[in-house]
């Protein structure tokens, strides 16, 4: 072989070798390159900002439905499993709309927590987003739901409720009717008339009281209350009932505890709250109202010795029309009302109200209210006393 062939077979030889060497290191930045996108997946500009302005919950997620981008409630919401990947409901309507190409739209349900059967709904949209990925955006309808569901339950409990009165004024109307020449008949009859009459327009009365809790701003006309003056008005307004049953209403209250709030929904309050007491006591027996102020929080109790509440009825005393004897509630007129509209002026005002009952020894009802000058003043620390965790309410 001459040099010269030999020369040229080297110089082939290197240039071979110097592709081959260049390819690999291309390769090999490549798949590095692959491999640090994997890591780090690049969104289209401007995604971002979107996502973390958007009022939704929102996912960006790859074709494995990995997920690349959510906001921060996605993990805590059962949308995001903690190792980064769709859960299996949204995991389908990702898939739906990567097969079809078009926004698929689901309302689905997940599961609030690792235990209990309490679930959140979502309405979920999902959409391509180029070039590689699948938009997906949640809405909590929940709470929407929930109070739709309360609104067509109020609607049922209303057209029940309105029913008996109705029915029995018009069955006694009939009655009158046919025993026009039975002198004491027609008063009987017409006395019930006038019970059922009453009855009527107190739930109307009651029902027009809470529609107006739930619209108004309870504070709008604020001013100090004294809390002597109030229950003073109210054990007079109840006066008529407790002498009707030989029942001694005592109130021992000192002077100068005063709450900001609105006097007349205020005194509506203790009202209901020893109407209630009355009605549930026995004949002859004795109702006690007293006031303290801790620190910041006025308290103020009613305390009867009557039947007392179940615990099972104490989780549900505060709903509308729930009544622990139903039986005495319709021979005294109850409305199933009273605690419901008790509840809502309460919690308009900043506070709460909580109940401690025994069957057979009576109950006490405490409500809550914020000292009038530290209402004023706005301290934290006041604020966090008087938000304490409800434990009866509904």
């Amino acid at each position: 072989m001459s040099p010269g062939l030999i020369f040229f077979l080297a110089i082939l030889t290197g240039v071979v070798i110097g592709i081959v060497g260049t390819s690999v290191v291309f390769v090999a930045r490549r798949n590095r390159a692959e491999v640090a996108a994997l890591r780090n997946p690049h969104v289209p500009q401007g995604v971002e900002e979107v996502l973390r302005a958007l009022p939704q919950t929102a996912i960006v997620a790859d074709p494995s439905h990995n997920v690349v981008r959510a906001s921060d409630n996605a993990y805590t919401s059962g949308l995001v499993s903690r190792p980064g990947r769709l859960t299996t409901d949204i995991h389908d309507i990702a898939s739906r709309a990567w097969q079809t190409g078009n926004p698929v739209e689901e309302v689905v349900r997940v599961p609030r927590g690792p235990f209990g059967s309490v679930e959140l709904t979502y309405r979920v949209r999902a959409a391509l987003l180029e070039p590689r990925y699948v938009l997906i955006l949640a809405t909590d309808i929940t709470e929407s739901l929930r109070v739709e569901a309360t609104r067509r339950d109020f609607v049922a409990n209303v057209s029940h409720e309105l029913k008996t009165p109705i029915g029995a004024v018009t069955l006694l109307a009939e009655a009158v009717k046919e025993a026009a020449d039975d002198h004491e008949q027609v008063q009987y009859f017409s006395d019930r008339m006038l019970l059922e009459a009453e009855r009527l327009a107190r739930l109307t009365r009651e029902l027009i009281d809470l529609s107006r809790l739930q619209a108004m701003d309870t504070l709008e006309e604020a001013a100090d209350v004294e809390v002597s003056d109030i229950v003073e008005q109210a054990i007079e307004l109840t006066r008529v009932n407790a002498e009707r049953k030989d029942i001694r209403v005592h109130a021992k209250i000192t002077e100068g505890l005063v709450v900001w709030g609105d006097e007349r929904l205020l005194l509506m309050c203790f009202q209901n709250l020893i109407t209630n007491a009355i009605t549930y006591s026995p004949v002859g027996s004795h109702i006690g109202i007293g006031a303290r102020r801790l620190s910041d929080v006025i308290e103020v109790s009613v305390a009867d010795r009557g039947i007392g509440i179940s615990e099972d009825d104490q989780k549900r005393i505060f709903e509308r029309f729930y009544r622990v004897d139903a039986a005495r509630s319709r021979n005294t007129g109850g409305t199933g009302l009273g605690l419901s509209i008790v509840r809502h002026i309460i919690e308009n005002h900043g506070g709460e109200i909580r109940v401690w009952s025994k069957l057979g020894s009576g109950s006490t009802f405490t409500v809550r209210l914020q000292a009038a000058e530290a209402r004023r003043s706005g301290r934290d620390e006041t604020t966090e006393s008087i938000r304490l965790p409800k434990k009866v309410n509904s």
